[in-house]
């Protein structure tokens, strides 16, 4: 495959000599390190979110749904559909294509919205520090204030935020993980740089949205009460879940090859509601425009990044 792809390589990134489980690792150990890059911006905001960097935040918010919903389409459910016309198991022409992607699509949304019925805070309201949720996470990183129960019962709100927040992030993880997996299967079990490409362009499509997502758990945090350091650590976490999705989802489909356009419809349905259950949400209800305007403006970087790179 050396002649195929000749010097266009991103070790850092990928390669597409790798195999799809270490091109995974290094997608997502890429993804976590944009999460942690946002999350360390709270270093330069020492009384975390003022009304100028709200702003910025809404509008990051915004930027993060519109690469979500781009990279869903062009770089997840156009494969996923073209893999499973490919497929002999969906009809002689692929004729039944769409209905395992339609179900991985909605399994996908599913997942994410099955952590409602976990008894625990809504993760937007958690980290956009709201009404009695702010004064929540005061006394949670204020810890002297309480008593031995109480300090249980605050060490009980962290491990579900961590819950919720790996639940949400974990699909960014996968899809890099699939998407990795994908080169190895396209045409018909051959290697396509096609495919590497939209692997590798997912990979730094989901890295860009993390940066954004970074701040949304590192400013509020610091607003709460907690100190610069705990809450960069605190916001990189978010991110840690990913290279961990990632391994699994690459090897998920490595061992069971039909799997594939379910799972990358999976990780697309996945996105898809946490753009509209988490970040649109949390953005337009601060500064609508802005969020709106990054909405686009997401999109169509990601776009360009998927169809013309």
């Amino acid at each position: 495959i050396n002649a195929e792809y000749g010097d266009s390589e991103s070790p850092m990134i990928g390669n597409p000599e790798y195999s799809p489980m270490t091109n995974a690792l290094l997608g997502t150990l890429f993804t976590w390190g944009m999460t942690a890059l946002g999350s360390a911006v709270v270093f330069l905001c020492p009384h975390g979110i003022n009304p100028r960097a709200k702003k910025f935040l809404d509008l990051s918010l915004g930027f993060a749904a519109g690469v979500m919903l781009a990279a869903s389409y062009w770089s997840l459910l156009e494969p996923a559909i073209e893999l499973a016309k490919e497929s002999t198991l969906y009809g002689r022409h692929g004729e039944y294509a769409v209905f395992p992607v339609a179900a991985g699509f909605l399994l996908g949304g599913l997942f994410v919205w099955s952590d409602k019925f976990l008894p625990h805070f809504h993760a937007a309201d958690l980290l956009a520090g709201k009404g009695k949720k702010e004064k929540e996470f005061e006394d949670l990183f204020r810890t002297q204030r309480y008593g031995r129960n109480d300090s249980a019962q605050a060490w009980r709100r962290v491990l579900l935020l961590v819950i919720a927040i790996t639940v949400h992030n974990f699909p960014e993880g996968l899809a890099v993980g699939v998407g990795f997996a994908s080169v190895e299967r396209s045409s018909s079990g051959s290697y396509s740089m096609e495919a590497f490409d939209k692997a590798r362009n997912l990979a730094i499509g989901i890295g860009l949205q993390n940066f954004p997502e970074g701040l949304a758990v590192s400013l509020p945090l610091r607003r709460a009460g907690a100190g610069p350091f705990a809450s960069f650590m605190w916001g990189q976490l978010s991110g840690m879940v990913e290279p961990l999705a990632g391994l699994l989802g690459a090897y998920s489909v490595s061992l069971f090859s039909p799997l594939l356009p379910l799972a990358l419809a999976f990780a697309a349905g996945a996105m898809i509601f946490v753009v509209v259950d988490d970040l649109v949400p949390e953005g337009a209800g601060g500064h609508g425009d802005w969020c709106s305007a990054g909405v686009m403006i997401g999109f169509v970087v990601m776009m360009v990044m998927d169809v013309a790179l």
